[in-house]
């Protein structure tokens, strides 16, 4: 499908540019390595990208074949209510996991795995360039008071610990991270944008291919060195083994189900957004589509963990000793199922939806004692992550609503408070340092 590419206006190219000099200091290296990794495509483009041949018709909801709305003000206005608050998450999540990786990229032990992480964090940085683009080429005055100006500032100026969505406010222990992450996080990702290609709002699903397509790239950037990681823990790299793997797993997989939003079986949750046309699953559809495709990928893994460990079975007998360790949940042939990659229970370690801040252990078992829960849920954690702020707040707020100190809903509602709450230069965090720059009124 072809694309047509737009600038934004300079006052906000300018700011997302300025954004991306104080929090994304390693932008510029993408440059210096792109021949180097990715000799056969063409050069990074910091623009927004919209997709031509897009049908004008709604495909989903109440008003299927009509035309697609192209201003907010045609739009119903519970559907443009929604609809700007998904603009504003998707942005959200673009600057926020730029932050997360920072913090880590030069972590990496391999230079192809930094190379594609960094162009993962250009690439989304265009998501976010994009998504400021649709909230500044038209009129929102019917949907909200907030002016352009403001929405963007507030966009840039969200940091780790103030972003939407949890996933997006927990720091990187390690390179571990930003590969888990890119497996685990932006499968979602995948599958929001996917969901919201139909969208009755025509130029939010004419945005939506070109970020699926270069989504395509996130999730390999996960997944394969994930395969070679789980390789080398078959062969005893004493650097990587498959216990680290699965905690970090752990880690992200709640947060992942989060982002799909009240996943609650009983709670129908999205429904609002299939009828009015914004998306074609409910929540829970697109979870359980998202559970089986991460549980495929863990089987890939634990596959190819198994080949690696028994080099002398055939492709066929590695399966069939996999699929034996899988139903038995034993040992053979040297390998025990405790020495794959599983999912934990979908209510294990979550703080929205289904089972939030109740106490689940990682296969689905149930704790009546809340400080045997907080120590199993510990154990199944990375070590550094265990020490953080976020998991400590985790377990006091559990411990609160326990004693019936603290409702489901504030405990639901609270978040913890990170100690960098900041960018390292104010002034990256307003739009209207670029404009005063430029000599606006009020300079």
């Amino acid at each position: 499908m072809s694309e047509t590419r737009a600038e934004l206006p300079k006052t906000y190219h300018d700011a997302v540019v300025h954004w991306q000099t104080h929090e994304f200091p390693d932008y510029p290296m993408l440059a210096r390595v792109w021949d180097r990794f990715f000799p056969r495509d063409g050069p990074f483009c910091l623009c927004a990208k919209v997709a031509d041949g897009v049908s004008d018709l709604i495909e989903v909801g109440d008003l299927v074949g009509r035309p697609r709305a192209t201003t907010p003000a045609e739009l119903d206005p519970k559907a443009a209510h929604i609809l700007l608050g998904q603009i504003r998450a998707q942005a959200s999540t673009e600057f926020g996991s730029i932050q997360q990786h920072t913090g880590t990229l030069h972590r990496a032990s391999d230079p192809q795995d930094q190379a594609w992480v960094l162009r993962v964090m250009a690439e989304e940085l265009r998501h976010g360039y994009q998504m400021i683009h649709l909230l500044t080429s038209v009129d929102w005055s019917p949907v909200t008071d907030q002016k352009p100006a403001d929405m963007v500032e507030e966009i840039l100026s969200m940091t780790t610990g103030s972003h939407v969505l949890a996933a997006f406010n927990l720091e990187f222990d390690s390179f571990t991270d930003n590969v888990v992450f890119a497996a685990f996080i932006d499968r979602v990702g995948k599958y929001q944008l996917t969901m919201q290609k139909v969208s009755t709002y025509r130029p939010y699903a004419t945005s939506m291919p070109p970020m699926l397509k270069e989504e395509a790239f996130h999730l390999a950037a996960g997944v394969v060195p994930l395969r070679r990681w789980a390789e080398a823990a078959a062969r005893g790299d004493a650097l990587v083994t498959m216990d680290a793997l699965q905690k970090a797993c752990a880690k992200w997989f709640g947060r992942a189900l989060e982002m799909f939003g009240d996943d609650r079986p009983d709670a129908n949750g999205g429904a609002d957004s299939v009828r009015l046309g914004l998306k074609d699953m409910t929540n829970r559809q697109a979870q359980d589509a998202y559970v089986a495709e991460v549980t495929q990928m863990l089987d890939d893994l634990n596959e190819r963990y198994v080949r690696a460990k028994r080099p002398d079975l055939s492709r066929d007998d590695a399966a069939a000793l996999h699929e034996r360790l899988k139903r038995d949940r034993g040992a053979a042939d040297g390998i025990a199922y405790d020495d794959l990659l599983r999912l934990p229970d979908r209510r294990f370690f979550r703080r929205r939806g289904d089972g939030a801040f109740e106490m689940w252990g990682f296969d689905g078992e149930r704790f009546d004692d809340v400080e045997r829960c907080i120590a199993h849920v510990a154990s199944r954690l990375p070590e550094a992550y265990r020490a953080s702020v976020d998991v400590r707040h985790w377990a006091e707020t559990l411990r609160r609503v326990r004693a019936k100190e603290l409702s489901l809903k504030d405990a639901i509602k609270s978040q913890p408070r990170l100690a960098r709450v900041g960018g390292p230069c104010p002034c990256s965090r307003s739009v209207r340092w670029v404009v005063d720059e430029a000599g606006a009124p009020g300079a």
